[in-house]
């Protein structure tokens, strides 16, 4: 600092500032010390910045599951807003759910200077497993119930079942069938409930839940169970992959889609337009849920408060070609 200070005849207090970026300094001052940084290779020691003031620009992320397509596509847009707020990510999965690892992770976390922690999880499998989260660092939790004392952020699973069931039955279909996600995920229960509890409301019976784990193949195996039945008219798949395995079975079995059997999905993938036919389904804004997160997490960073009133994501309803009216005798 000393040599940029000499260099640019300038006072190191003034260094200090533009490396800081901090106001108060003219641009023309402001270029000659840039290019004296430049030319003896100075750059300001951020491990030192942060020890001063306390601030590591640094968030740490704890996935439990990385390979679904929503999991994935949180945590870009997770990465990507915290990136545009100047903040380093670290990610650390955790690959079973249980008090050591989750403890485990933490522990790393605080060890790497990290300001504050987002939970990308399937919240629902720590909630059965009674795990605690430790304390010593602000804590935002992504797709979540209220379980926990920390702001949650999560897409709105109830609105986006209940337009996706009532779509179907207000093309006049009798009921509606539901392809859904494994039991420990909170999404998928949440979106089974929501289905249930909007057939109930209209009146509609209640037919069994046939359940996959997210994969196109699961749906495929489960489908070829709805596509034998003449009964099924109309089914909502929890999301786009099983309702892709869902539209091979039908296919297979003989059944026009949307001629015989209409189908919905969840998540609008970017390949669900060109499933054949396009798929309707419920678009969720990754990329809000994850600007969501950072913000709460800076927030709480920036006030020192806990704020925790969930941030409910809401959801769209994309209508395409896989649903239609049902075919009368």
């Amino acid at each position: 600092m000393a040599d940029v200070a000499r260099l640019a005849g300038v006072s190191g207090q003034t260094v200090s500032r533009v490396a800081n970026d901090r106001p108060h300094v003219d641009a023309a001052t402001r270029d000659r010390v840039l290019a004296a940084m430049r030319e003896v290779g100075y750059r300001p020691n951020s491990a030192a910045r942060a020890l001063r003031n306390g601030q590591f620009r640094s968030i740490g992320v704890i996935v439990f599951e990385l390979s679904s397509f929503g999991n994935t596509r949180t945590f870009n847009a997770v990465s990507e807003a915290a990136t545009a707020a100047g903040y380093a990510i670290t990610l650390i999965p955790v690959l079973n759910a249980d008090q050591g690892k989750v403890t485990g992770a933490f522990t790393r976390l605080q060890e790497q200077a990290v300001d504050g922690v987002i939970i990308q999880i399937e919240a629902h499998q720590l909630d059965e497993a009674e795990i605690h989260l430790p304390d010593g660092l602000p804590v935002v939790v992504v797709d979540s119930n209220s379980y926990y004392d920390y702001p949650v952020v999560d897409t709105d699973q109830a609105q986006g079942a209940r337009i996706a069931t009532e779509h179907l039955l207000d093309l006049g279909h009798e009921t509606v069938w539901h392809l859904g996600g494994p039991p420990t995920s909170f999404a998928a229960t949440r979106r089974r409930r929501s289905w249930e509890e909007t057939l109930i409301a209209r009146g509609r019976s209640v037919p069994p839940v046939l359940v996959g784990d997210w994969s196109a193949a699961s749906g495929y195996a489960v489908g070829r169970q709805l596509a034998a039945d003449p009964a099924v008219t109309a089914v909502f798949a929890a999301n786009d992959e099983m309702a892709l395995g869902l539209l091979r079975a039908l296919h297979e079995e003989g059944r026009d889609i949307p001629g015989d059997v209409s189908v919905v999905g969840f998540d609008d993938q970017e390949s669900a337009s060109q499933f054949w036919p396009p798929l309707t389904t419920v678009r969720q804004s990754f990329a809000d849920v994850g600007r969501q997160a950072v913000a709460a997490l800076i927030t709480e960073l920036d006030t020192n408060e806990h704020h925790h009133q969930p941030v409910s994501v809401p959801t769209e309803l994309i209508i395409r070609a896989s649903t239609a009216p049902p075919n009368r005798p």
